[in-house]
């Protein structure tokens, strides 16, 4: 069957184009741009079904991680293809499915942007990009100002930014540093605001790579979520694991626990060094998208 979402580099154009060629093919999807990032980017949501008691996944936090993004697409595709045609996903009659999907595609446009094509992505910003990248061999992960999205959110931020100061992590980097104040970022901030409004009964947040599973925060387990964290791991075959080092605040799933006692999840994709390579795309999808056609039935 042919898909609009055919395995490519998640070039902001890229992306752009499978957005609205979804939105043309299936008319009854919901399009909306959240908000927009440090070069004035958009940050799309994408709404499936009726508007009630939604489940969200994001994906595209960090430049390197793209392959999120093509992924997180591509399962909107077979849920609408399945909703226009009659077909299963994954052998599940999505018919069942009676509840708003929203899909937030790419989180960090720009950083992806940096990531693919280097300073150049960075627009007005390149210049800074380019101080921070002459000081760090990392690779880029951050948005155009030197903050890793997935350390800004109000979770033990202030604690996080103690630990980054004794990894040597004192300002803006390619990735690993919160900011100067949690939700400091305008793409941390689309996220907040829309979670925040939409109120979703659960969060999955897309990363890469490792095969692996994040289902709490401390010792803050909400109800069912251990228990969907099994049913997760069971459909994707990947790893149930707990937070440690510097993974251990700041992020969207551990704020979206803290905030709503509300299961959410952080999904690592695939395994390997990122970005992962086009060719893992299709493994990935067989592991990954049982799974969250899961997390949208239950």
């Amino acid at each position: 069957m042919d898909y609009i979402t055919k395995p490519a580099v998640m070039t902001a154009e890229n992306q752009r184009k499978m957005i609205f060629s979804l939105k043309k093919s299936f008319p009854f999807l919901g399009v909306r741009v959240i908000g927009k990032s440090l070069c004035q980017r958009g940050i799309f949501s994408l709404h499936i079904g009726r508007s009630e008691n939604p489940l969200l996944i994001a994906a595209g936090f960090h430049g390197q991680e793209w392959l999120t993004s093509l992924l997180a697409l591509h399962f909107a595709e077979l849920i609408l293809k399945s909703k226009a045609c009659g077909m299963t996903v994954s052998g599940a009659d999505t018919a069942c499915i009676s509840r708003e999907i929203i899909i937030v595609p790419c989180v960090n446009p720009d950083g992806v942007q940096i990531a693919i094509n280097g300073i150049d992505g960075a627009w007005k910003y390149a210049e800074n990009v380019r101080k921070i990248s002459a000081s760090s061999d990392e690779k880029w992960n951050a948005n155009a100002r030197g903050v890793d999205i997935n350390h800004n959110f109000d979770a033990g931020w202030a604690e996080l930014r103690n630990m980054e100061i004794d990894e040597g992590i004192l300002g803006p980097s390619p990735r690993r540093y919160g900011g100067y104040m949690p939700e400091s970022e305008p793409e941390t901030l689309a996220l907040v605001n829309l979670t925040k409004a939409r109120r979703p009964r659960a969060a999955i947040a897309l990363h890469s790579q490792g095969e692996e599973i994040f289902w709490e925060y401390g010792k803050n387990r909400p109800p069912e979520s251990e228990r969907l964290a099994r049913i997760f791991a069971a459909a994707s075959g990947y790893t149930l694991v707990e937070n440690d080092g510097l993974a251990s605040h700041g992020g969207y799933k551990d704020w979206f626990i803290e905030y709503f006692n509300k299961p959410a999840f952080t999904v690592e994709i695939g395994k390997g060094e990122n970005p992962l390579p086009l060719s893992d795309f299709e493994s990935i999808v067989k592991k990954t998208v049982p799974m969250l056609t899961l997390a949208a039935i239950l």
